[in-house]
């Protein structure tokens, strides 16, 4: 988790990932999509040929939205993706 940077305003969560080639980017994005289907839950998504920006918002986007355990989990699991 130590890579995501926590955002206030908009309240979220962003990180980069940076890959060597398309090839292993478009390899994670697929892992990525595959996991997303898999939880119901869909993050903002931009990409380039080597790299990913991932913002993840909170679960609960009410009229005071705050990062839960649960939007660090999913982060983390994110992170898990690239092993």
């Amino acid at each position: 988790m130590a890579e995501w940077q926590e955002r206030k305003r908009p309240v979220c969560l962003e990180r980069r990932f940076e890959f060597d080639s398309y090839s292993a980017t478009r390899d994670f994005l697929d892992r990525l999509g595959e996991h997303s289907e898999a939880a119901q839950r869909f993050p903002d998504i931009s990409f380039g040929r080597t790299y990913v920006n991932i913002t993840l918002r909170p679960v609960d986007e009410g009229d005071d939205p705050q990062l839960s355990e649960s939007d660090r989990a999913f982060a983390a699991q994110i992170d898990g993706l690239l092993d």
